[in-house]
């Protein structure tokens, strides 16, 4: 294989895999997240309680360092693998042994990835969102947990997933909202359950905090409420409308816009594709969290994403977006 491919080729039970992952990048993710972890328990030591007059303080490490947990789940969403499981026994322990010497076996690593779901979700805040520029997208997908028909059978989201209602048809499971801007970089998300409306005012703050400027949706956003809401806190809500509204004016520079929603479309469509972040194997809900973080944190470090390409020409007359 190629140099820059990190164990380009492999084979396991007669059966060739091949990783799109390179050096560079596996370095990368582990040096970000190691510097990361290194300042985030410092300022856990700084605001730690005094153990009083107790002389003894129980702070064992683990035989893996969070950094480390941290780039092989993110590793695992960068690739092309969808079983974590296999995944981790048969790449990360035996080919990318010298890279991770500490390893710990499979259920020890399972027991080990909830006590990293703080330091990774301040490493997706910090470190992998983007900036408001004034042109964001919002929308969202539907994550389902398992089949239909196997509603009644499920246990690991019995009383937590609800059933919904997409444009592809009903599901059980959550829904995952995301706002993007116009490079394809995430701006803020939420994790609700299936049955809450996109319009839900809590969603919807939780959303658009810090934002501004134009805020593009689909017609699942139509809502005179919610304009109203938006236009008070200095955003402006685009959507098209339905057949039987009536039309009104909006310029061309909101049009062209608005036919690009494609972008956040697009990153719905490599967060299920590429990262694995909706699959019927969970058996923890913890696991579900930290399977949806680090696809999102994953998605960060994809060298190229969906983004819109536009040049704005002045003149004396007329303003023009191509």
């Amino acid at each position: 294989g190629l140099i820059c491919i990190f164990i380009a080729d492999y084979q396991t039970n007669n059966k060739t895999y091949r990783s799109m992952i390179t050096t560079d990048k596996v370095i990368e993710i582990f040096c970000i997240a190691d510097d990361f972890c290194k300042e985030y328990e410092k300022e856990i030591q700084n605001h730690q309680l005094q153990a009083g007059n107790v002389s003894k303080k129980r702070n064992r490490q683990t035989r893996m360092s969070q950094s480390e947990i941290i780039t092989v789940m993110v590793c695992f969403h960068c690739g092309t693998f969808h079983n974590f499981k296999h995944y981790y026994r048969f790449y990360i322990c035996e080919h990318m042994n010298s890279y991770f010497p500490n390893a710990v076996s499979y259920n020890r690593f399972v027991e080990l990835q909830p006590r990293t779901i703080v330091p990774l979700m301040l490493l997706l805040k910090l470190v992998g969102f983007g900036e408001c520029t004034g042109i964001t997208y919002v929308d969202s997908t539907a994550i389902k947990v398992c089949h239909n028909k196997r509603i009644y059978s499920n246990k690991v989201f019995k009383d937590i997933a609800q059933r919904g209602k997409s444009t592809m048809g009903w599901f059980f499971g959550f829904k995952l909202h995301l706002v993007c801007n116009e490079k394809g970089e995430l701006l803020n998300f939420s994790l609700t359950k299936g049955n809450v409306d996109d319009r839900n005012p809590d969603v919807i703050n939780v959303l658009t905090k810090d934002l501004f400027g134009k805020l593009y949706a689909d017609k699942g956003y139509i809502s005179q409420k919610l304009f109203e809401m938006l236009f008070d806190e200095g955003v402006h809500l685009v959507t098209g409308i339905r057949s039987n509204m009536k039309n009104s004016l909006m310029s061309f520079r909101d049009k062209i816009l608005l036919r690009k929603r494609s972008v956040i479309e697009s990153i719905n469509d490599e967060l299920k594709n590429i990262c694995q972040i909706e699959h019927s194997r969970h058996r923890s809900t913890h696991n579900f969290i930290m399977n949806i973080i680090a696809a999102l944190v994953s998605y960060c470090f994809f060298p190229k994403k969906p983004s819109i390409k536009f040049e704005v020409e002045k003149s004396n007359q007329l303003t023009i977006w191509g």
